[in-house]
């Protein structure tokens, strides 16, 4: 699906196929709920750099699990 970016604001948003896109980070647990989503990834970026920037800012609240699991 494409995204919709006001015009001036569009440049950063425009993915390798040529129309406006945006990421999304979503995470589920087991029973297929959704725990964590993180929109607003401007255009084209590989999925690993998505997680491992998500996971690693503290501000993004990421649900880390407890530790010893």
């Amino acid at each position: 699906m494409t995204a919709v970016v006001p015009t001036e604001k569009s440049i950063p948003y425009f993915g390798r196929k040529g129309y406006p896109t945006q990421n999304v980070m979503a995470a589920c647990d087991f029973d297929m709920l959704f725990t964590f989503v993180l929109p607003g990834w401007e255009g084209a970026a590989h999925d690993t750099h998505i997680f491992l920037d998500t996971i690693r800012k503290q501000s993004n609240n990421f649900p880390h699990p407890p530790p010893g699991l």
